[in-house]
């Protein structure tokens, strides 16, 4: 039977939970690995909630950061339990590499998110004939490029199926509107889906027109995380992927600053969906 929560939620969970408890007892993550004779970058393994935790070993954490009350380690078991076993995204490790897998986790887990994207429409957001045509211009091989597009399929219906953050913002640059990607019955048919998906609850859509100009993030593509029990995090999407959060205060104000400006230069959603709708008309016609 499929586990009612994800894996990866019981692993931020526990990740939170034991960081603080940790912090709270005055340890480092140094001295807490040394106390109960585990390697650091086994801590920091846990404490990134990029792996599952055994019953044994939570108990073991809880001693030495003095966790007492019967219902938390009750509740922390219950999630170690629940921390093991494969993620939604597990049947694609061949394409989904450890980086991406952790970033999923977080995904997973936000209330909000907001991406913005300078060249094409977001992953997030793509038709599959779209996806298709996008990945064909990287010279995959036919059998990589059909998991890569399933992939973001399935975590499109994830996300817009209820197990995503309840409130999304895309903010689309105009060329990724105007990009032709896959000839005009595919962008037909992406820009109709754009439509579609901003009249759902808790999805707005902008777009960033030409007249805008440049702005902190013109040449590069970013997703802002947010989460109710944590800090945000930001997702860099560069060829690897690179994620910050607390332990990088400064980038992350500089990219909600960036945010800030770029909501000031959009188009209001209003606005955004008739540009939309003006250009698939134009390709509707052609």
């Amino acid at each position: 039977m499929t586990p009612l929560v994800d894996p990866s939620l019981n692993r931020r969970k526990l990740r939170i939970a034991l960081r603080r408890a940790r912090e709270a007892a005055g340890l480092t993550q140094r001295e807490a690995a040394e106390r109960v004779e585990w390697s650091l970058s086994k801590l920091v393994r846990v404490e990134n909630g990029a792996v599952s935790i055994s019953v044994t070993d939570l108990r073991a954490l809880a001693q030495i950061y003095g966790i007492t009350d019967p219902a938390v380690v009750e509740e922390l078991e219950a999630a170690a339990r629940g921390s093991k076993g494969p993620s939604w995204w597990s049947s694609f490790h061949d394409v989904v590499n450890p980086q991406f897998a952790q970033y999923l986790g977080y995904e997973t887990a936000a209330v909000s998110l907001t991406t913005y994207h300078p060249i094409v429409v977001p992953g997030h957001l793509q038709t599959r004939g779209y996806a298709e045509a996008l990945l064909r211009s990287r010279v995959l091989d036919p059998e990589r490029l059909e998991r890569v597009v399933d992939l973001r399929m399935r975590r499109q219906e994830r996300m817009f199926g209820g197990d995503g953050p309840r409130e999304t913002l895309f903010f689309l640059d105009e060329a990724a509107v105007r990009r032709r990607v896959g000839g005009d019955a595919v962008m037909a048919g992406q820009l109709q889906q754009l439509l579609e998906f901003a009249d759902r609850p808790g999805v707005t859509l902008r777009v960033l027109p030409f007249e805008a100009g440049a702005h902190y993030s013109t040449l590069g593509s970013f997703v802002l995380l947010g989460f109710t029990d944590d800090e945000d995090l930001l997702y860099l999407e560069y060829a690897t992927g690179s994620m910050t959060g607390g332990e990088n205060p400064e980038l992350l104000e500089r990219y909600h600053e960036c945010l800030e400006q770029i909501s000031r230069l959009a188009l209001d959603a209003s606005e955004s969906l008739g540009l939309i709708g003006r250009v698939k008309q134009g390709l509707d016609r052609a």
